[in-house]
């Protein structure tokens, strides 16, 4: 499995940092908070190692009272700032997040068709969901953690520099051997935090596909298949994670050990100075404390670097998603306004992948307020012709012209404004039918909204559902029928008003009865508009205004149902298999493989 390399680390983090400007006044206030709350927790051993000093030996029993309450005050202190800074960052952090997660989001709407066929699903859920909550926890824990660590090594060198050179020396023997290790661990825990997300974005995959395809898994019986695939995908998950973890945790107990080791070196070396006289026992327990203190942040600091490590890493696979170039149009791009609706290709050619052709020199010509109906055999290319009409791709060769116009030189939000679409698989949100209908055109009254629901001939059995035009779908309108799915799909694309309809299979999915109900209303709304209809079923196209059969992304016959039919060609085997029961003849063995 290919492992994402290492992005630009500076380059990430001065990202992240360009984020934070605009809360600096918060963050100095979190910072100066972070200081005082250092300051006062250096204060505390000092004053302990005064009172060992000053009032234990001497058994002034009110000047040891005094300078505990000191030390309560001083501990109480930081913890009350620590409560503070922590409200704050946690504020900053929650306002950064969602204005990266509205950033990601608004990008992926800028992004073509061609990059989400590319990305899996749950890799880019992942990227919303693990990726930013790794970022978010840096922000809101990690940095003012990191800052106040970096603050309490400084103070406590001074501090214990101030107090005895000798004892310094002897505190500092096991830091580089600290430092080194956080660095040497730290160094191997981002390549397996990457790979880790990396495993977790494809387990997600697998969820929401398990989850979209439920219906197929259960009338199938392949729970158990899913359940083996999971499973695999699930080892390599759990694996890396242990990987990536086990290095992280290698720093804690390694450094505590350390710790302890330099806790011994200062009181022996404290034990045999306070023998010479160059040292008291106050200033031996406040070195020992400022030593557990010291241990403490580097501790902290492996556990930190590991976070960041892994923050790092998913930040970086966030801004690889915000860098992708977004679907643009070109710089002299024209408004498309009026329309009259001539449609025409020439000499197109396309392909999914390079030496794959699924169009090849297609040429044809849809007058104003033509039907035009695309029949062949699955996988021929026809979807492919409607995706090149709409500009979720763009042709290789050739042009498609609307107009006389090259639809490359219109600004493609205008261009799918004047196209109604009805695909295949219609999609429904989880909101009303009234504002599923509307999602056509948002400006629409009830009224409007109504009508074109009657049009559609889905007023029917919108007023039989339980709240009638206010019914709230399910997710995926599980709660409907995958006919009343389409025809609200249709209802939706009557309210655009579109000057180029598009029907992909829009009558597929529907019993007989209904799909008259719908045929009924399409012809009311094909009137004097251009339509491109896609449909297996051949009863539904006996009217348009010219058949082209598409076959291995080339027309192979084009003409008027019954001209075709006197031919005896392709599409006479077409509808004799469908409708007559006749064998397929030698002519369809091209298209059955293709399917």
């Amino acid at each position: 499995m290919h492992i994402e390399k290492a992005q630009d680390v500076r380059g990430t983090l001065r990202r992240l940092l360009s984020m934070l400007r605009s809360h600096r006044p918060a963050l100095s206030a979190v910072f100066v908070l972070v200081a005082i709350g250092t300051t006062l927790g250096l204060i505390a051993p000092y004053l302990m190692g005064q009172a060992i000093d000053r009032f234990v030996g001497g058994g002034d029993r009110a000047g040891l009272l005094r300078m505990s309450l000191w030390m309560l005050l001083c501990y109480v202190g930081s913890w009350a700032i620590q409560v503070g800074q922590s409200m704050l960052m946690n504020g900053v952090s929650q306002k950064v997040m969602r204005n990266l997660r509205r950033q990601l989001f608004e990008h992926l709407h800028t992004l073509s068709l061609k990059f989400f066929d590319r990305h899996p699903h749950g890799e880019l859920m992942s990227r919303l969901t693990n990726d930013l909550d790794a970022v978010g926890r840096v922000i809101a824990e990690n940095s003012t953690q990191l800052f106040s660590g970096a603050l309490t090594l400084v103070g406590i060198l001074g501090m214990m520099l101030a107090l005895n050179v000798w004892l310094t020396l002897g505190s500092m023997f096991v830091f580089p051997l600290m430092m080194w290790l956080v660095g040497f661990v730290g160094k191997r825990t981002r390549k397996g935090f990457r790979e880790f997300q990396m495993r977790i974005g494809q387990l997600n995959g697998q969820l929401e596909e398990m989850y979209s395809g439920q219906r197929v898994i259960l009338a199938f019986g392949q729970q158990e298949s899913m359940l083996a695939r999971f499973d695999q995908v699930n080892e390599m998950a759990k694996k890396t994670g242990i990987q990536a973890q086990n290095y992280a945790m290698l720093v804690p107990p390694l450094i505590g050990i350390l710790s302890n080791a330099n806790i011994a070196i200062v009181a022996g070396l404290g034990g045999w100075l306070t023998l010479h006289g160059w040292a008291s026992v106050g200033t031996i327990a406040t070195f020992i404390s400022y030593s557990r203190t010291f241990a403490n942040p580097l501790r902290f600091l492996g556990d930190l670097y590991n976070q960041i490590q892994s923050a790092i890493a998913g930040a970086e696979r966030v801004f690889e998603l915000i860098d992708q170039p977004p679907e643009q149009d070109a710089s002299d791009a024209l408004p498309m306004n009026q329309v009259v609706g001539r449609v025409r290709f020439e000499r197109v050619n396309f392909a999914y992948e390079p030496g794959v052709p699924v169009i090849k020199e297609m040429s044809f010509e849809a007058a104003p307020g033509q039907m035009i109906a695309l029949v062949g055999p699955t996988g021929a290319g026809k979807t492919t012709m409607i995706n090149l009409l709409s500009r979720f791709y763009d042709v290789d060769g050739g042009s498609i012209q609307i107009d006389g116009v090259d639809i490359r030189r219109f600004k493609k939000a205008d261009l799918r404004r004047r196209l109604g679409v009805v695909l295949q698989d219609t999609y429904l949100f989880s909101d009303t039918v009234m504002e599923n209908i509307r999602y056509g055109r948002l400006d629409a009254t009830d009224e409007e909204v109504i009508a074109a629901a009657k049009l559609a001939n889905a007023d029917q059995f919108i007023t039989r559902l339980p709240r009638g035009y206010q019914t709230v779908l399910s997710e995926r309108a599980a709660n409907l029928s995958q006919g009343q799915r389409q025809l609200l799909a249709i209802a939706r694309a009557i309210l655009a008003d579109p000057a180029i309809l598009i029907l992909d299979e829009a009558t597929s999915s529907v019993d007989t009865r209904t799909e008259m109900l719908i045929q009924e209303g399409l012809l009311r709304l094909m009137q004097g508009r251009t339509s491109f209809v896609i449909a297996h079923r051949l009863s539904t196209i006996r009217e348009a205004d010219c058949i082209l059969v598409i076959n291995n992304g080339e027309i192979v016959e084009r003409g008027t149902h019954r001209q075709l039919l006197a031919r005896q060609g392709f599409y006479y085997n077409l509808y004799m298999s469908q409708f007559k029961g006749t064998r397929l003849t030698p002519i369809l063995e091209p298209a059955r493989k293709a399917g």
